[in-house]
């Protein structure tokens, strides 16, 4: 019996990460390319066609980083060109593709079960939450914690560079507090390249790693008892 292969395509704003399923050394054979704030759906797929040649694939999981409903991006990206909205992706792959919200897909190659809190401390503050299963996309980031800051204006690079290491470990510590305070959640993971600056982790939490998108991309298509919100 033929095993369905699964491409992964993690959508960054500096690079785009490839990897498909069943590859004998796992994630060390991602395969990559540069992206910037003009790249735009069209030459996402070019770019993933190239490196990904030689590979044959039967559907795409692709990680978006922006808000997605139903499996559809309903919001342009932040850091990256225009033309997502509306973009008919699986046409454009020849093949099935379900989109989902960047920090929803590390969320998902993390989760053990339980209530899951995914907190991606990168440029901003990416978020997600998977409850016994169901995957929901959350835009904590945005709230604001005082008048003239959102959270993701304290924790994430801006925040890094303003308040200086010391003052931003702080912050990261409460701002991981209010929101298991909220949420209650049984575990926290922290993802994104800024959470590797953290001294101590904040209770409750363990690191990510970025390669759990990987996980997360190909656990979309193989496990049927999630839910996706």
């Amino acid at each position: 019996m033929k095993v369905a292969r699964t491409l992964v395509v993690d959508i960054g704003g500096s690079s785009i990460k490839c990897l498909l399923s069943g590859l004998p050394g796992g994630a060390a054979e991602k395969r990559k390319f540069d992206s910037d704030a003009c790249m735009t759906p069209a030459r996402m797929v070019r770019g993933v066609r190239e490196v990904a040649r030689g590979w044959h694939y039967d559907r795409i999981t692709i990680g978006y980083p922006g808000v997605v409903r139903h499996g559809v991006p309903v919001r342009e990206p932040h850091n990256l060109g225009r033309g997502w909205l509306g973009f008919d992706f699986g046409a454009a792959f020849a093949c099935p593709v379900r989109v989902i919200n960047d920090s929803a897909l590390q969320a998902l190659g993390s989760y053990d079960g339980g209530k899951l809190l995914f907190l991606g401390l990168g440029t901003g503050l990416g978020s997600a939450l998977i409850v016994d299963g169901m995957v929901l996309p959350l835009e904590l980031g945005h709230l604001h914690w005082t008048k003239k800051r959102s959270y993701e204006d304290c924790v994430g690079k801006a925040g890094y560079a303003r308040l200086g290491k010391k003052k931003w470990r702080h912050k990261v510590q409460r701002v991981v507090q209010d929101f298991s305070d909220a949420l209650l959640p049984d575990e926290i993971v922290l993802g994104g390249g800024q959470s590797k600056k953290l001294k101590q982790l904040p209770a409750q939490a363990r690191l990510g790693s970025n390669d759990d998108a990987f996980a997360g991309g190909f656990r979309l298509w193989e496990d049927d008892s999630l839910t996706l919100a």
